[in-house]
């Protein structure tokens, strides 16, 4: 290696085009920014969804339906999981605890039981809600049904 081989590591010498540096840069005055207005200013960052002044997208839009902000949202589980549950864990008693311990649901859902499947043993099952045919088939099992 000699002084004549020496070259800058690749990528170190390439600069973007200096911009506001004099009127020899080719950018000199205003700098590329125009004259006047916001964008011309320092500071300025454009807003999500800024159209430039005009009437924005979400606001040329019409609103439309309704959200109930008092609207329990509930995690469905229907018998045939719970059915599963009880013969791989040997249970008798299926609450919310168990239901959170096997990764069902998390600690602060509520739970409703649904009647899709059959139920084969007698249950005794806490929940939040439970739909009406979930109710007759875990009565008509032998089971026993806790409202939270």
């Amino acid at each position: 290696m000699e002084l004549n081989n020496l070259k800058p590591a690749k990528g170190s010498t390439h600069h973007d085009k200096r911009i506001g540096r004099g009127a020899g840069s080719g950018h000199g005055g205003y700098a590329t920014r125009g004259s006047k207005g916001a964008q011309s200013r320092s500071g300025y960052s454009r807003k999500l969804g800024f159209e430039g002044g005009q009437m924005p997208l979400q606001r040329r839009l019409p609103k439309f339906g309704f959200t109930n902000i008092k609207r329990v949202e509930f995690k469905p589980i229907n018998l045939s999981t719970l059915e599963e549950l009880a013969s791989k864990k040997g249970l008798a008693e299926v609450n919310v605890e168990t239901l959170v311990a096997s990764g069902f649901i998390s600690s602060n859902d509520k739970v409703k039981i649904l009647g899709n499947g059959a139920l084969t043993k007698a249950l005794k099952v806490t929940a939040h809600a439970f739909s009406k045919s979930a109710e007759a088939a875990i009565t008509a099992a032998g089971g026993s049904v806790e409202k939270l």
